[in-house]
């Protein structure tokens, strides 16, 4: 969208761990890390060999006539297909076999074994392909999470949210500051939005990166992002947890959830507005002022974040 500042997103090159902790991660920003040792997965993981290491292990796919997937109006429907047959038809652009239709979407996020309470890895999901993917060492052992096989159709996008982890990603990505609706995002088409409904969205900084095949990209907790496949993609993403364990919601397996804490004052506020809506719209607005002033007096910070609380 022209109207829209635009922000190539950095890129960093011979990062290892202290560059990274030092430099890198405490500006709270996106970054692409180019570069950094991954294994023989770059070589290996053609469509042919993911079809040979995945076998016939069901695996459940989110299908859809459109490419730009819609979490919020959901716009997808939920399949099962082997390993091997799925790799088979994303990488296609037309299918001889089909659900929906011959041009469909497809996207698959790899789960846990125990979907509601196990977080994914890659190591458990799918072993063999784990041995040809070497997670960077950026963090401490016990701050890692997840990490997620993700698989997707040419031009494939999916839908805008935050994530409440520190991420890093194989991916085309288009980060940017938008309106939420819980961690998913409202505006549909980052391209063309809707700008009645979201006048807002023309003074969003947007950051893009195209990433080329090896490129890590760093996603800070918070931050809005969205994806497009410009070919069919593969890729790995890899969480940590920088905030204390028993910050996190435990029963979160996809790690998306608000922090504790943050889910607590978000009640309270919606406890507070229901409150002032037992005044009239007079002294409904005098509170809600007094009510902004004391937010922003508590918690606005000189850290640039994604999402604004204002």
């Amino acid at each position: 969208m022209e109207l829209q500042e635009k922000i190539p997103v950095p890129i960093f090159t011979e990062v290892d761990r202290d560059v990274f902790l030092r430099e890198i991660c405490p500006q709270r920003r996106p970054a692409v890390l180019r570069g950094v040792p991954l294994g023989p997965c770059l070589e290996k993981w053609t469509v042919e060999y993911l079809g040979q290491k995945g076998r016939d292990k069901p695996v459940k796919i989110h299908v859809s006539t459109v490419p730009q997937m819609d979490f919020l109006r959901k716009n997808f429907v939920y399949k099962t297909l082997p390993f091997n047959e799925f790799v088979k038809r994303a990488s296609e652009k037309k299918h001889s076999d089909f659900f929906l239709c011959e041009d469909e979407s497809y996207y698959l996020r790899s789960l846990g074994e125990d979907v509601r309470k196990e977080p994914a890895d890659l190591s458990k999901q799918f072993p063999d392909l784990a041995e040809d993917f070497h997670i960077p060492h950026f963090f401490e052992p016990d701050q890692f999470f997840s990490s997620v096989f993700r698989i997707s159709s040419c031009g494939l996008q999916l839908w805008t949210h935050y994530d409440v982890g520190v991420t890093c990603r194989i991916f085309l990505c288009y980060i940017l500051q938008i309106l939420p609706s819980g961690d998913k995002s409202e505006v549909l088409d980052i391209d063309a939005p809707d700008l009645k409904r979201f006048p807002e969205f023309v003074k969003a900084k947007r950051y893009e990166c195209v990433l080329e095949p090896g490129d890590l990209l760093f996603i800070p907790a918070l931050w809005f992002h969205n994806t497009t496949a410009l070919q069919f993609g593969v890729g790995v993403n890899v969480f940590w947890r920088h905030l204390p364990a028993d910050s996190y919601d435990k029963k979160d397996p996809y790690g998306n959830k608000d922090p504790v804490a943050a889910t607590r004052a978000l009640q309270a506020l919606e406890r507070a507005l229901r409150a002032l809506d037992e005044l009239p719209a007079d002294y409904q607005d005098f509170y809600g002022r007094r009510m902004i002033q004391r937010i922003q007096k508590q918690t606005y910070s000189n850290v640039v974040f994604c999402l604004k609380k204002d």
